[in-house]
C-alpha cells in the first residue's frame, strides 16, 4: 500500500453526466484548476447515464403528467412542470455554448428533434388532460402545445397506437413538436473526451474505498485500482456523483448534513422493439398516466429513441426491486446503508411504503406475456416476438425526514447534499436527473463556491444567457433562447412551433 499522497484541487467521483457537467463547467470557470475523476467501471457513462439504462431522454415537462397535479378546487398546478422546463432550457443553452465554442462537435450524435405527447383514456382522464392543456398552453414556455380528442387526428399523430383499436373509450392527447430525444450516454462520453483534452486526469477502474476529512479541512480519499493497489489523494473540493453509489460515500464522509438520510433502490425493465417495420411506424415520446400505487418513475411511455444513429422503440418502464444501489453493485448495498443515525428514518419509510414495496415485488414477478398485455394498452396489435426485455439502470430514491411529510419520507427527485463549508457535495436521487444536470451542477457551484461566484457570474452568463432570470417572466428571452439553441444544436426549426 502506497503512503504517497497526491494533492489536487477538485476530485469528481463517478464518470456520469453529473460529474461530466460539473467538470466541464469548472474547467470553463477556472481553467488552471487541477481536476481528477475516479470511476470504478472501465469507461464513462456506464450506469445511470447510459442510453440503455435510462429513459431520461430530454425530460422537459412537455409530456410527463406526473409534473402537473389537480388541486382540490379542480385547477391544475403546473409549477413543477415550469421548473423542470426552465431547468431543461438551461441545459440546452450550455450544450449550445459548448457546440458554438467548438468544445464538442456533432450535436446530432446526442440530441434529435422529436415530438413529446401525453395520452390518456377514459372520460375523467380526458377532462383532466383538457384542463392541463388549457393551463399549460397559456404559459409562454408551453406555447405551441396542441390538443386533440379526435380519433382521426390521433391516428395522424400516433398511427401505431391508434391502429386496430377496438375500444370506443374516449381518448385524448397533447403534442409538443419542440421536444427532443437526448442520448445522455453519448453526451457523457463527449464531455469526458473534451475534459481529457483539457488535461483532466480520468482514472477508470478506480474505486473510492474511503473518504475522510484531514486536519487542514481538506478531504483524503483512499482509492483502490483494479489490481488491488491502494492510492491516496487529497483535495480541497470533492463531488460525489456516483449515482446510487453516492449515499455510502456521503455516509463515510461523516458530514452532519449526510445523516438521517437513507436510500430506496428501484430497478426497472424496458421492452425494446426488434422489428424495424414496427419502429418505423412511431415517431414520438408518448407518456400515459401511472397506475394507482405506482411510483412516479413508473409512468408508462412509448419512446422513439435515437441510439448509435439508429431509431429504436422502447416501452416501459416496469418497476422492480433489487437491494443493489447500482447495476454493478452488491446485494448488500441496501442493508449496508442502514446506520445508527438513519435506522428510524429507514424503518418509518418501510412502514409508510408497504404498498409500494408490494407493487414493486408484483412487477418483478410479471411474466413476459403480462408485460405484453400492458404494452397492448398502447399498441393493440403488439406481437411478443417483436419485443425483447431490457434491464434498465438502478435508481436510488432519497429517504429523509421532512417537515411536511414527517419521518422517513420517500422523495422523488434529485437532491444535492453539501457540507456547510462547501468543501464536499453529493448528488442523490433520480428523475428528472440527467435532463436537469446543468441546473443541478450550477446549484452545486453556488452552494460550494460562494466566495468565487461573483467573479464567475459574467462567464456563467456567457454560457447560459438566462442565468439568474425567470424565463416565464421573459417571453422574449424564451424566443431568443429557442432560436439560438435550435440553430446551435441542429434541431429542425421547421418542426418547432414554440412561441
Amino acid at each position: 500500500m502506497s503512503n504517497r499522497q497526491t494533492e489536487t484541487d477538485v476530485i469528481l467521483i463517478g464518470a456520469g453526466i453529473m460529474s461530466a457537467t460539473l467538470g466541464t463547467l469548472l474547467k470553463e470557470l477556472v481553467p488552471y484548476w487541477d481536476i481528477k475523476v475516479f470511476e470504478k467501471l472501465a469507461s464513462p457513462g456506464e450506469e445511470s447515464s447510459n442510453e440503455w439504462n435510462n429513459a431520461g431522454t430530454g425530460h422537459a415537462a412537455l409530456c410527463e403528467l406526473n409534473y402537473t397535479t389537480e388541486k382540490p378546487d379542480g385547477s391544475i398546478d403546473i409549477s413543477k412542470a415550469i421548473k423542470v422546463n426552465e431547468q431543461f432550457q438551461v441545459s440546452m443553452q450550455f450544450w449550445s455554448y459548448l457546440v458554438n465554442s467548438k468544445l464538442i462537435r456533432n450535436p446530432q450524435d446526442f440530441i434529435m428533434p422529436l415530438p413529446h405527447m401525453s395520452l390518456v383514456q377514459g372520460e375523467q382522464n380526458v377532462a383532466f388532460l383538457k384542463k392541463r392543456f388549457e393551463a399549460m398552453s397559456k404559459n409562454p414556455l408551453f406555447q405551441g402545445m396542441q390538443y386533440s380528442d379526435n380519433p382521426k387526428k390521433l391516428m395522424e399523430w400516433i398511427p401505431l397506437i391508434m391502429k386496430e383499436r377496438a375500444s370506443n373509450e374516449p381518448m385524448a392527447a397533447t403534442k409538443m413538436d419542440s421536444g427532443t430525444d437526448v442520448n445522455f450516454g453519448a453526451l457523457t462520453r463527449m464531455l469526458f473526451d473534451h475534459l481529457k483534452r483539457k488535461d483532466v486526469e480520468i482514472r477508470y477502474k478506480h474505486h473510492v474505498d474511503d473518504i475522510k476529512r484531514a486536519g487542514d479541512g481538506k478531504w483524503e480519499l483512499k482509492v483502490r485500482n483494479d489490481r488491488g493497489e491502494v492510492e491516496r489523494y487529497k483535495a480541497k473540493f470533492v463531488f460525489i456523483g456516483g449515482g446510487g453509489g453516492s449515499l455510502p460515500l456521503l455516509q463515510k464522509s461523516g458530514i452532519p448534513e449526510g445523516k438521517h438520510i437513507g436510500g430506496f433502490p428501484i430497478s426497472g425493465l424496458f421492452m425494446v422493439c426488434n422489428n424495424p417495420e414496427v419502429v418505423a411506424q412511431h415517431h414520438a415520446k408518448v407518456y400515459g398516466k401511472a397506475k394507482v400505487g405506482a411510483p412516479p418513475m413508473s409512468v408508462p411511455h412509448l419512446d422513439t429513441r435515437f441510439i448509435d444513429h439508429k431509431k429504436s422503440l422502447l416501452f416501459g418502464p416496469f418497476a422492480g426491486f433489487s437491494p443493489k444501489f447500482l447495476k454493478t453493485g452488491s446485494m448488500f448495498d441496501l442493508i449496508g446503508s442502514v446506520k445508527p443515525d438513519n435506522i428510524l428514518t429507514m424503518l418509518a419509510a418501510g412502514a409508510k411504503n408497504l404498498s409500494l414495496t408490494k407493487y414493486l415485488i408484483q412487477q418483478v414477478l410479471l411474466s413476459k406475456e403480462k408485460r405484453m398485455e400492458e404494452l397492448r394498452e398502447f399498441i393493440p396489435n403488439a406481437k411478443s416476438e417483436d419485443w425483447d426485455l431490457l434491464v434498465a439502470g438502478q435508481r436510488v430514491q432519497v429517504i429523509k425526514d421532512t417537515v411536511d411529510g414527517g419521518k422517513g419520507t420517500l422523495q422523488f427527485g434529485t437532491e444535492v447534499v453539501s457540507a456547510a463549508d462547501g468543501s464536499i457535495a453529493a448528488l442523490l436521487g433520480a428523475s428528472p436527473g440527467a435532463s436537469t444536470a446543468v441546473s443541478v451542477m450550477l446549484e452545486v457551484i453556488e452552494k460550494c463556491f460562494p466566495d468565487q461566484l461573483k467573479a464567475w457570474q459574467p462567464k456563467i452568463k456567457e454560457m447560459i444567457p438566462s442565468y439568474g432570470l425567470s424565463l416565464v417572466d421573459n417571453p422574449e428571452l424564451i424566443r431568443e433562447i429557442h432560436e439560438s439553441t435550435t440553430r446551435a444544436l441542429g434541431l429542425n426549426s421547421e418542426l418547432q412551433t414554440i412561441v
